[in-house]
């Protein structure tokens, strides 16, 4: 048994020069899923901007909820591509440090990574194997099993916050459904203005004494 298993033809090197390849199979495999759910929400928009003309608020609403999720997986998958990123990089790094001291380094930043990406359904499989060949060659360390296990079902079925859906249903129907961001100065409170213009009330009349008591000095 080699380094990597009952494969001993692959050198440290070679290894790693075919960690990158994978890597960049499944950042094109993510860009693809990235694209076609996007595809899907421009079609959603459109039946939704459909609806609306209609009058149909309860499909709206429904349509708005699919764009919302829509846009969480998308901003999921980007995060995703960002790890597959920073893992290629390292694996740069242990080109450099297989140059110098003969021998690849284990990786917290690696580690962290393989974690998060062996949850991503996509390339689950592909992240699963890798991650198991880094182990054997030192680079991470045996993983937990929950982290091998998938998305839970529950975070596709999370109820997408009602501001969000508003925030949809205005943007794409002109303000007509949905409700508008508020605003930042929505959140201070009211009565600060009638607090301002009594606190400077008060100061004019300080002012008009202390004027009065000079005059009074001077004379």
């Amino acid at each position: 048994m080699g380094l990597f298993g009952k494969d001993n033809t692959k050198s440290p090197k070679d290894m790693v020069n075919e960690w990158n390849h994978k890597l960049r199979k499944e950042g094109y495999v993510l860009e693809r899923q990235i694209k076609a759910i996007q595809r899907e929400e421009e079609k959603t928009k459109r039946q939704l901007k459909d609806s609306a003309k209609k009058g149909e608020r309860g499909a709206c609403s429904i349509l708005a909820k699919e764009i919302v999720h829509s846009r969480k997986a998308v901003n999921r998958l980007y995060a995703s591509k960002a790890q597959l990123n920073s893992v290629s990089m390292q694996m740069k790094n242990q080109l450099a440090t297989l140059r110098i001291a003969g021998a690849l380094e284990k990786s917290t930043d690696v580690m962290k990574s393989m974690q998060a990406l062996v949850k991503v359904p996509d390339i689950q499989k592909t992240m699963m194997e890798m991650s198991k060949e880094m182990m054997k060659a030192g680079i991470i360390e045996e993983m937990l099993e929950d982290t091998m296990e998938g998305l839970d079902d529950s975070e596709e079925m999370e109820e997408a916050a009602q501001e969000e859906i508003d925030k949809v249903l205005f943007d794409l129907t002109a303000g007509e459904l949905g409700k508008a961001p508020t605003a930042v100065t929505d959140t201070l409170p009211a009565q600060q203005e009638p607090q301002g213009a009594t606190a400077a009330a008060a100061s004019d009349d300080e002012a008009e004494d202390l004027m009065a008591k000079l005059e009074a000095l001077r004379s």
